[in-house]
């Protein structure tokens, strides 16, 4: 990983993003890049189209390049190679548009949502990032003064089809030595015998020299109660799921993640789409 996109919009969880970018950036010796996206005001676009040198553009790009100049200086940017931009654009088309123009490795963002998997990633800008992003996206909801990645959980129903996008997440994982707890949640709707999850994650694992890992087998009374349970219970650093596209989390397994259950998840939460 080369370079770590981090959208910025100056609130404090675009804040706390970046001090997890950092931490990142330091341990893996890499570049971060903060993208900050104006919403096009209407006396801003001329009849072509296109963003005017008016002084209200021009007064917009100041206040931006002040603000950005004021973040680059904060502690945690210190010693790491930072480059921004700041683009007349919609948030969501400018994120991807700029991750891929960028060839970044990961996006780092913040999320405003306090209730969980639902408000973080249904209707959002953060939600349709995770939805349509080729690259891994870690979504941040809660400062992390000294963030280390020592237990990642991967939670997953172990599907052979899902195993080409497993190989991102090992190497994630790799970059900070972390240890891989794989994860399957069992419900009484959705029950698997224990005999059938272990042969179906032996085959899941074939072809990867995985040594830092754990096998789980976790009942629950729902798969998002059980993800949320077992995070806490090992008191993992990063949950990781795998994403469909644009169906989303919602088709996370066969179910739709619940809204009051997954009030809680205020983890960090790392997405990896399913090709």
């Amino acid at each position: 990983m080369k370079k770590i996109l981090v959208p910025i919009d100056f609130s404090e969880q675009a804040e706390f993003a970046a001090k997890v970018a950092a931490r990142i950036a330091k341990k893996i010796n890499c570049e971060i890049h903060l993208l900050h996206m104006l919403e096009i005001p209407v006396d801003v676009v001329d009849q072509a189209n296109q963003v005017s040198n008016s002084p209200t553009a021009l007064m917009y790009l100041k206040r931006a390049q002040e603000k950005f100049d004021k973040l680059t200086k904060r502690f945690f940017l210190k010693d790491i190679n930072v480059t921004k931009s700041v683009f007349f654009h919609n948030t969501f088309d400018g994120i991807i548009e700029e991750s891929i123009k960028q060839k970044v490795g990961l996006i780092v963002m913040g999320s405003q949502g306090v209730s969980g998997f639902e408000e973080m990633f249904v209707g959002s800008n953060t939600e349709k990032v995770v939805r349509h992003s080729d690259v891994p996206v870690l979504v941040i909801k809660n400062e992390i003064e000294d963030f280390e990645l020592n237990n990642l959980v991967f939670a997953s129903n172990f599907d052979i089809s899902n195993k080409k996008t497993f190989k991102k997440i090992v190497e994630f994982a790799n970059y900070f030595d972390a240890k891989i707890h794989l994860l399957k949640i069992n419900t009484a709707q959705n029950f698997e015998p224990t005999i059938e999850t272990h042969l179906k994650i032996k085959e899941f694992l074939e072809g990867y020299n995985l040594e830092n890992y754990t096998i789980n087998i976790h009942n629950d009374i729902t798969v998002e109660m059980g993800i949320l349970n077992f995070g806490k219970f090992i008191n993992a650093d990063v949950i990781a799921l795998n994403t469909h596209g644009r169906r989303g989390l919602m088709h996370f397994f066969t179910g739709s993640i619940s809204k009051g259950i997954a009030n809680h998840a205020v983890r960090p939460v790392i997405t990896f789409k399913l090709t």
